[in-house]
Parts: C-alpha cells; sequence; structure tokens
C-alpha cells in the first residue's frame, strides 16, 4: 500500500485481509489511463465464480469502455452528483439481477447472490491495482430503456472502474474532503450476535 494510501486503510480491530483492509471506493478517477481489455476480463472471471442458489448465477453486467457509445449509454443513467467524477473512469458498468429461475420460478435469493458477484468483481479489481466505485445513484428505469434489459431482469448498481489520481482534480470542496475522510464502521458487537439477538443490534 502506498503512502498515499495509508490513511483509508481500514482500522481493524481484529487481523484480516490486506485487500479486505485497504479496499475502498475513490471518486478521483485517472481519465488519461484505460483499463486493459484483460483485466476486464479477469474482473469478470473472478464474478462468474461467486456463489448463489442453485447455482442459478442471476448476475447480469452491462459495461462500456472510456470513449465508447456503451460508456456513454452508461454515463446517462447516472445522477449529475455522480457523472461529475465518474465519467472520468476507465469502464462503467450496470449490474442486473434475472429474478427468477430457469424454470420460471420467482428465486428470492437473486439480489443477494448478485451483490457477492459484484463482490468479487471489487475484491478482484483490487487486486489487480484497479480502484471501484459502487453506485446507487443511477436511474434504474432508464438503464432498462437505454440498455436494453428485458422484462425479469433488476439493475441494481452501477460500478465505476479506473485508476486512481490526485483528490484535487475532483471538481468540488465536498468531494475532495469525502476522498480524505477515514473510514468508519460499526463495531462488531452492532452487527453480530452469538445465539440470540441483542439490543446492540439494534443501533
Amino acid at each position: 500500500m502506498s503512502p498515499e494510501n495509508a490513511h483509508k486503510a481500514a482500522a481493524a480491530d481484529h487481523p484480516i485481509l490486506d485487500l479486505i483492509q485497504n479496499r475502498w471506493s475513490p471518486r478521483a478517477f485517472d481519465a488519461n489511463t484505460p483499463v486493459l481489455d484483460s483485466d476486464v476480463h479477469i474482473m469478470l472471471e473472478a464474478a462468474r465464480w461467486a456463489p448463489s442458489s442453485n447455482n442459478a448465477q442471476p448476475w447480469r453486467y452491462v459495461y462500456g469502455r472510456r470513449g465508447s457509445a456503451g460508456f456513454d449509454r452508461i454515463r446517462a443513467t447516472l445522477k449529475e452528483s455522480n457523472v461529475i467524477w465518474a465519467e472520468n473512469a476507465g469502464v462503467l458498468a450496470i449490474v442486473a439481477a434475472r429474478l427468477t429461475f430457469d424454470d420460471g420460478r420467482l428465486n428470492p435469493h437473486a439480489e443477494y447472490d448478485t451483490g457477492q458477484s459484484v463482490a468479487f468483481l471489487v475484491l478482484q479489481g483490487t487486486a489487480l491495482g484497479l480502484w471501484l466505485h459502487q453506485m446507487a445513484g443511477f436511474d434504474a428505469g432508464k438503464a432498462v430503456e437505454t440498455l436494453g434489459i428485458p422484462e425479469g431482469f433488476v439493475p441494481l448498481t452501477a460500478v465505476a472502474v479506473g485508476h486512481r489520481t490526485d483528490h484535487l482534480t475532483l471538481p468540488t470542496d465536498r468531494l475532495r474532503e469525502r476522498e480524505l475522510a477515514p473510514r468508519k464502521r460499526r463495531p462488531i458487537p452492532n452487527i453480530a450476535a452469538e445465539g440470540t439477538w441483542s439490543a446492540a443490534l439494534n443501533m
């Protein structure tokens, strides 16, 4: 980990993988450095090997490289507050989940499993030296329309992938401050209890 990233390392209470400790979601992407095709394929390979209920593999990715029509279509689905920084990423993607199994039955775990696939994608990208930022700030309806996503699939998140650059390149003071802000998480007693639910889990 480079010194410039040291301030973003998770202040973990217990030893965890460096890959997890050092992963975070920047906004300052370098518009001049593309993401290699081979790295995109490696990340998608990791994503496809995520676990899923009945091996249904409900995740679907539509992506575009910067400068392509696909990238522009995905960028057009983002909220303006995300466009102003995400347009500098090397790759943009929309991730959707197939809501049914192959036999037409509803898959109640589709969104959960798709989230696992994205987590695999993010960790693999981090291992490659790339940076990824997931976004809830996009128009799902517009994504369906502009990307041709059929009925039975629901867009869940947008993802920006790229190389980091200096936080000072971000266009607003608020974004620059957020880039430097320390990462925080709830303590373990607020997220896990042994044996039964505890009052701390209500926090």
